[in-house]
């Protein structure tokens, strides 16, 4: 009989991006379980362990018997329920966890972890250089296929500007959607060509309109909260036909998609200058001074600090700062090649060892 897995997808579209590419590339039929957590889950969540007592169950997917054989999960929200799960199968449950977990690494099988995380090594850590990504050559070449004719007009190269927004340490002020959209006009200016430009839902408006207002090169955009955008988030038709990437340095998933296809790769630094952290109001917010405290006080294996897959990046030669673009370009920009990575190739490990793991091999 063939395993049955459950995937817990939840409100962050970079962690299901994860669980599904994980699911999809282990060839094994899954169910989606969709978990609406409570605003105030992290309570009973941290006080309570496995307890569904943080969700909605009403806006959540039906959790009962039969139980799977496996779950993946990613996010702290939706550890307890994956433990949940298992408790109500009597043990009987393999879990898997995408990223850094709060409970102790022990509690799982499998962790499939990346260089951001400060976690031990271990028999059941996996560690991988980039997060997972559903992302292929062939997914991206049929996506750009099919936008090709409607930007035909455009001038080459194609810089693919990707746009974040607030995360962990990381505001994404008014002031820095101006600077990077600064560094996108010298950089198409120096080499000609357009931008290809698409934010994400979680880029504030006042960041977005910054940079709308500053960039002064061609440019084909796509915003997601301007009411007169039309059509589908072409991002990735933009993927497949950019020549070069722009990418802000605080969404790991851009950064491993992009970075993943091997083309010139440059990242915009939206943390503050260094030094001057605890000196911008912005940074008194929830997010960031929860951030600040926790890379001080918390023990290490729930630190989270983004510069370690940056210099990883920049180590391996596949990725620069956007303030260096002006000198690579002026050298040629010959850096990176297409036949650098395989989008795939990361996902596949994991999914080799979840596959082991249904096997009872736990130590592949």
């Amino acid at each position: 009989m063939q395993a049955k897995l459950w995937v817990l997808l939840g409100r962050k579209a970079g962690d299901n991006a994860q669980v599904l590419a994980l699911a999809e590339t282990t060839g094994l039929p899954f169910e989606e379980k969709q978990i609406s957590a409570r605003s105030w889950e992290i309570v009973p969540h941290l006080l309570l362990g496995p307890t569904l007592a943080g969700i909605d169950r009403s806006a959540s997917s039906p959790l009962a018997p039969p139980w799977p054989d496996l779950v993946i999960s990613a996010g702290r929200r939706n550890e307890p329920v994956a433990r949940w799960i298992r408790a109500q199968a009597r043990g009987a449950v393999r879990l898997v966890h995408i990223g850094r977990p709060w409970a102790r690494p022990a509690t799982w099988d499998l962790i499939v972890t990346t260089p951001q995380y400060f976690l031990p090594e271990a028999d059941n850590v996996l560690q991988i250089p980039l997060p997972l990504r559903r992302i292929t050559r062939d997914g991206v070449d049929v996506a750009a296929r099919q936008i090709a004719p409607r930007l035909a007009h455009l001038p080459r190269p194609l810089t693919a500007v990707l746009i974040g927004g607030d995360s962990g340490p990381f505001v994404f002020t008014p002031d820095k959607g101006r600077r990077l959209a600064e560094g996108v006009n010298r950089l198409v200016a120096q080499s000609g060509g357009t931008a290809l430009v698409t934010d994400s839902p979680r880029t504030p408006k006042a960041a977005t309109e910054a940079f709308r207002k500053t960039i002064n090169v061609p440019a084909e955009s796509y915003w997601w909260h301007d009411p007169h955008t039309t059509g589908d988030n072409p991002y990735q038709g933009f993927l497949g036909l950019a020549d070069r990437f722009v990418v802000t340095g605080e969404s790991m998933s851009m950064m491993a998609e992009a970075a993943s296809l091997g083309r010139p790769l440059y990242l915009f630094d939206p943390g503050d200058p260094p030094g001057t952290w605890w000196r911008h109001p912005h940074n008194f917010r929830h997010k960031p001074l929860s951030h600040a405290l926790a890379m001080r006080l918390a023990p290490r294996r729930m630190r989270r600090d983004v510069s370690r897959l940056q210099d990883a990046l920049m180590r391996e030669g596949r990725a620069s700062w956007l303030d260096d673009a002006p000198r690579l370009i002026a050298e040629g920009e010959n850096w990176a090649t297409e036949a650098r990575s395989d989008p795939t190739e990361d996902v596949q490990r994991a999914a080799a060892r979840v596959l082991a793991l249904l096997k009872g091999d736990t130590r592949r």
